[in-house]
């Protein structure tokens, strides 16, 4: 995302409203100097922010799909341990019950 911070845009005064000239102390170009310095001082820790948030979210995403896809594995696995444990108890009861007419 690209923002412009500088040259510093003067919003424009809306159709009916009074622009008022106003005392400044200390004088108008100091106390702009002042409040520009700490306009882009905000504007940067503000961008450090989001940055920062953005990067934890896509943390938080990426390690939402790695718990999804591991629980999914283990969901898999089961299934296949299971038919398995349950095909060798077939088998084995197969053989018993082979056994037993043979006898």
């Amino acid at each position: 995302m690209l923002e412009q911070i500088l040259p510093f845009e003067a919003a424009e005064l809306s159709e009916g409203a009074h622009g008022t000239d106003f005392l400044y102390e200390p004088s108008e170009s100091e106390l702009f100097e002042s409040l520009l310095e700490r306009h882009i001082r905000t504007q940067m820790h503000r961008v450090l922010c989001e940055s920062a948030a953005s990067e934890h979210g896509a943390r938080m995403t990426a390690m939402e799909a790695a718990t999804t896809n591991a629980g999914d594995m283990i969901d898999r696995l089961t299934l296949e341990y299971n038919r398995a444990r349950q095909s060798a108890i077939t088998t084995e009861l197969i053989e018993v019950v082979s056994g037993a007419e043979v006898s």
